[in-house]
């Protein structure tokens, strides 16, 4: 197998209330898994994309053969987009944003109270299945959205921080209430690891 599934850096219980164990148990086993899976099916037809990593696959889809091209840019984007996804989460998450990343959304956006609002409310209008991200773009922070499982990187950009807007993600515990989920996601950012990424999206 070229891809394998992440462990996830915590217990499936440990993002709990926010995230409930069993919607963890489903996104990471299943959903997760799924998307490797299927890469790793596409890979198979065609070795020499092996040897790349998911990141470099998605960077550069033109590349990919024709034939396993739509597997490749929705699975594999998939991957990349989950095994960020588990990492900018933690147990001892969430409070105001600490660091240089900190004091970028006080600048870009005048507070994180103003960014989450504006976060919370462009991922929230992501029609269907999608992602929120904040990104570096032009030398400042900027937030954008995806459909699917597309990820920035396929635009040229670094994604610093993304939340999952589809219904897997929080429909067992939200219901329909995705602003609901939005708000209480910032409760579990782990802004550590959204620090590291801010500093690699500057490179």
């Amino acid at each position: 197998m070229a891809f394998e599934l992440p462990p996830l850096p915590y217990d499936y219980a440990a993002l709990e209330p926010t995230i409930d164990e069993a919607t963890m148990k489903l996104h990471h086993d299943k959903h997760h898994q799924a998307y490797v899976t299927n890469l790793n099916g596409a890979v198979e037809k065609h070795a020499e994309l092996g040897k790349k990593t998911p990141e470099e696959l998605i960077k550069n889809l033109d590349s990919v053969p024709e034939d396993v091209r739509t597997v490749v840019r929705n699975n594999g984007g998939g991957h990349v987009n989950h095994t960020m996804f588990w990492q900018i989460m933690t147990p001892q998450g969430g409070g105001n944003p600490t660091g240089n990343i900190g004091g970028q959304i006080q600048s870009d956006f005048g507070g994180f109270e103003d960014f989450k609002k504006a976060f919370n409310d462009a991922a929230a209008k992501q029609f269907g299945s999608g992602w929120g991200w904040l990104v570096w773009k032009g030398g400042k922070l900027a937030i954008t959205t995806t459909p699917n499982q597309d990820n920035p990187m396929m635009q040229g950009l670094y994604p610093i921080l993304g939340n999952d807007v589809w219904e897997h993600a929080y429909y067992l515990k939200y219901n329909n209430r995705r602003p609901e989920y939005l708000a209480a996601w910032w409760n579990v950012v782990n802004w550590a690891e959204v620090n590291k990424r801010f500093e690699q999206a500057k490179k």
